[in-house]
């Protein structure tokens, strides 16, 4: 190291010790991207939940935003898993991660998301990468003009410290003596080694032979700068999207012969003279993610390139080599792929890759996310600029018929059976192991569309029925997205667009089933506009459960009061068992003899003693057979039967009918976040016998 006062080049010298330093402190990093989309998944939160029945892992980083990914949880874990055990140097290291799928299931998304992650995660100082450049190469003489050259391929200045001798002793005692690095960190380091680039290889000799091999004067010629992180340069992270046959080709991808260079440079044999930028792997290689999207819609001779660059993870022209350290991630749709294993001599590429087939999103209660997404969280209007009102049943509507596509049949369970246990809710009888099973057994079939969620509405498809609801003059004139509205939309996008008349019929009946399922949602939302409040019902199903729980208590007096310690509120309530209404309740559930109403009371409680102690606000109404009964019995003994109220709604003749009617209008406009429109058109639809399950 030269003293403080010494001149300007030599003071140079100092910017790469400078950076082995820094290293060294842990105030700079080392590490291979792998290594670092792995610490930054796993240095965040990360939670166990339960799936279908089997208990895995929710990695919080991709939980956050204002757009996140929205369930995905198994392909999380595999791609976690699959950088996890690449950082850690296992066979991922040599091998892509690529998401199979159906069309509009969330590849692209979850890939570009990654991304922006990456990218602000690589922004933060601890983690910044770094590169250099050969500065002053005007001196070298038969460079022309060119005065600064930066590494093509953004190598970090580590790289090129291991690299500085042609001999490894030389190098690791300059990593001891400069960086102060200890053989164990010097082991550790080289863990990371790779030959330098072809043409930063090339042009460090000729710096050497133009020193006579003077380490301090050759430092001279290093500057070393941060890799720049700018989005639209496709640095750090690059996306590669599928061309058509004629304008696709391996310059998209690895670069080629740049004339401008070869006007300045006399050495014909200086592999500089390609210009690795001009591809988009060489703007990620410094420890970034390159993005393939729809690999195998590429030409052979561009997927023949891709085995190369995944296998030897290098950039190789006319037999010059760039060795590069990149992630690689690429998507495909089912079609796409199926034709190209077809192709029996594509094997070897199929082999590189880590293949993660991508199911839609089977949990309701999650798709209400991704519906929303579809729906835009700006405020809408209509044609005319009017403000335009969103039904507050149209998000579940919507949720229901495209999960409901998504579901294959079973023998072992019905459409809403399967649905209910893939949101984790309860299903009469049945429990989860049962979907465990079903989605098991689909499993073994090799054709992967006809595994659990692989076919139906894509998220495409759901936006598509949304954007019909959003044009249509009914909803531009009563200024609403009405719910029911959108079962003709989705079912006008079934018939446009799904090609397959198996599928077709299909998708058609789970429309009539999600129409049924909008139907009872309607019957409890009447009933809570009868009662003036919106959560009527919801006291009424709790009010059952407390029942069925106090009505064998010890300290239970004559006159059937229970005094028990609300777990929400944590105060104490007294309760009057009423076992009219218990049994009515039960009657309507069909449980007729003693042995079979005990016998639901016993799951009721099992269920009231599993959930409340993890969630406090648990309140039963994903039980939709219990929540139908206590709808029912309620409606029966306060307004003698639906059969009456629809009457009454539907005949306002008289008086007493009208101002039941306008009362339920005023509670559904101010408690229940309904408009006029809607809550017209629900009441009216109410009146109908139409969708009765």
């Amino acid at each position: 190291m030269t003293s403080p006062k010494s001149s300007k080049p030599n003071q140079r010298n100092s910017a790469l010790n400078h950076h082995l330093t820094a290293v060294k402190e842990g105030s700079r990093r080392f590490e291979n991207a792998f290594q670092g989309v792995a610490r930054m998944i796993l240095d965040d939160e990360i939670e166990k939940v339960v799936v279908n029945g089997k208990t895995t892992y929710d990695f919080k980083i991709f939980r956050t935003g204002k757009k996140h990914t929205i369930g995905m949880y198994d392909e999380i874990n595999s791609f976690v898993s699959f950088a996890k055990d690449s950082a850690e140097g296992g066979s991922s290291k040599e091998m892509a991660f690529v998401l199979v799928g159906e069309p509009g299931n969330g590849k692209t998304f979850f890939v570009e998301l990654l991304c922006a992650k990456y990218r602000a995660f690589i922004s933060r100082d601890e983690n910044r990468r770094y590169t250099f450049r050969f500065i002053n190469m005007d001196k070298l003489g038969h460079y022309g003009r060119i005065t600064t050259i930066e590494s093509q391929t953004y190598e970090d200045p580590m790289i090129l410290a291991m690299n500085l001798f042609e001999e490894r002793d030389r190098n690791t005692a300059y990593l001891a003596e400069h960086g102060g690095f200890t053989d164990g960190e010097i082991e550790k380091l080289y863990e990371n080694y790779r030959p330098m680039g072809a043409c930063s290889g090339y042009i460090w000799n000729d710096i050497r032979t133009f020193t006579d091999g003077d380490i301090n004067e050759m430092l001279s010629f290093i500057e070393i700068i941060p890799v720049p992180l700018s989005e639209s340069l496709g640095t750090v992270t690059g996306k590669y999207p599928a061309k058509d046959k004629i304008t696709s080709s391996a310059v998209d991808l690895l670069g080629e012969e740049s004339i401008q260079r070869l006007l300045h440079i006399t050495d014909t044999n200086n592999p500089y003279r390609f210009d690795l930028r001009r591809g988009a792997l060489a703007r990620v290689a410094g420890g970034g993610i390159h993005f393939s999207d729809e690999i195998f819609k590429n030409k052979k001779d561009l997927v023949q390139v891709y085995l190369g660059v995944i296998q030897n993870r290098a950039i190789e022209i006319d037999g010059y080599k760039w060795p590069i350290d990149t992630l690689i991630i690429a998507t495909s749709n089912n079609s796409e792929f199926n034709r190209f294993l077809a192709e029996k001599e594509e094997a070897p590429i199929v082999d590189r890759c880590r293949i993660c087939y991508v199911s839609h999103n089977t949990n309701y209660r999650m798709q209400e996310g991704l519906t929303a997404y579809a729906i835009g969280s700006e405020a809408k209007t209509t044609l005319t600029k009017e403000a335009l009102h969103q039904d507050p049943n149209l998000n579940y509507a919507a949720s229901v018929a495209v999960v409901l596509t998504r579901l294959p049949r079973s023998e072992k369970l019905t459409p809403i059976e399967t649905m209910k246990l893939a949101a984790g809710e309860v299903a009469g009888e049945k429990s989860i192991k049962t979907l465990a099973e079903v989605i098991d057994t689909l499993s073994q079939d090799p054709d992967i569309t006809k595994r659990f969620g692989q076919k139906g509405m894509g998220h495409r498809n759901l936006g598509r029925a949304i954007q019909l609801l959003g044009e249509s003059s009914e909803t531009n004139e009563g200024r609403c997205m009405v719910a029911y509205d959108v079962f003709k939309t989705v079912e006008r996008v079934v018939l446009d667009y799904v090609v397959d008349a198996n599928e077709r019929a299909k998708y058609l009946d789970d429309l009539k089933i999600a129409k049924g399922m909008y139907r009872e949602r309607i019957m409890t939302e009447m009933f809570n506009a009868y009662m003036d409040e919106p959560f009527a019902i919801r006291k009424d199903v709790m009010n059952y459960v407390n029942m069925i729980i106090g009505i064998d208590a010890e300290n239970l007096g004559p006159d059937k009061m229970w005094k028990y310690k609300d777990p929400q509120s944590g105060e104490l309530k007294a309760l009057k068992i009423d076992e009219r209404y218990v049994k009515s309740v039960e009657e309507r559930i069909g449980l007729k003899t003693e042995e079979q109403r005990e016998s639901f009371r016993t799951s009721i409680r099992k269920i009231y003693g599993q959930r409340i102690s993890v969630d406090p606000n648990y309140d039963f109404m994903d039980n939709l057979e219990l929540v139908k009964a206590v709808t029912d019995v309620r409606l029966k003994s306060d307004i003698a039967g639906a059969g009456s109220l629809i009457g009454a709604l539907a005949n306002r003749t008289n008086e007493e009918n009208q101002k039941l009617y306008d009362r339920m209008i005023t509670t559904m406009l101010n408690k229940l976040g309904y408009c006029r429109t809607c809550a017209q058109k629900t009441i009216e639809y109410f009146c109908t016998q139409e969708d009765e399950a």
